[in-house]
């Protein structure tokens, strides 16, 4: 069963060279106070810029989010944030954060609603082979609620061990990788448009990542 929280993806831009410290004070914010609860920060490693933090918050259904925008301009050095409301599909089931550093993948998929229930299909056959192969994490794939009717867009996060893995899980070594690699490839060809930037765990509880990748 999926969870049917309300998760927000925030772009925050922020003022030069102030990523970090902006991360700390929203991870310092009430958010139980608030009637949420922080999901994770995560700041830019590729694709993105580097004073560009991305967050995900999460929500009761029902909750009164008209504060939210000025909640997190208030930290300070946030120069604008963007949200997006999602909601869970196969992944995750629960609102506990993840926690391991690594590499994470946020990508993002347009397509046409026709083809939905196929790539949800694609999505729970690839994945076991993709996390067993590559010792990575599927965090979750969520749908955008704002999309135009009979258009969908929604958003995958990955984990990978590090930025070599992610380059190894796109060059299948046998038949089963090769198979993961076959669904994952139909999965894009069903989408109108799919981009990705990758990102290190702020949030992280094992270890921080303080190398300069910008």
């Amino acid at each position: 069963m999926t969870d049917q929280s309300l998760y927000l993806h925030h772009a925050l831009a922020c003022a030069p060279r102030s990523f970090a410290a902006v991360a700390q004070r929203l991870s310092s914010l009430d958010w139980p106070g608030q009637g949420g609860a922080l999901y994770g920060i995560w700041r830019s490693q590729i694709g993105r810029p580097r004073d560009e933090l991305t967050a995900i918050t999460v929500w009761p259904e029902g909750a009164d989010l008209t504060q939210l925008p000025s909640l997190m301009m208030s930290v300070g050095d946030v120069l604008q944030v963007t949200s997006e409301p999602l909601r869970a599909t196969l992944r995750p089931a629960d609102p506990a954060p993840p926690r391991r550093q690594g590499n994470y993948a946020f990508r993002w998929f347009e397509l046409a609603e026709s083809n939905w229930e196929e790539f949800l299909s694609l999505c729970a056959a690839a994945w076991p082979g993709f996390e067993s192969a590559y010792d990575s994490q599927v965090i979750g794939l969520w749908r955008c609620v704002n999309a135009e009717p009979g258009r969908v867009r929604a958003l995958l996060l990955t984990r990978r061990p590090d930025l070599s893995m992610w380059e190894r899980s796109k060059i299948p070594a046998g038949a089963a990788e090769a198979e993961v690699r076959r669904r994952l490839s139909r999965r894009y060809d069903l989408c109108d448009a799919t981009w990705v930037h990758t990102t290190t765990l702020l949030t992280a509880d094992d270890r921080a990542d303080d190398v300069r990748w910008s």
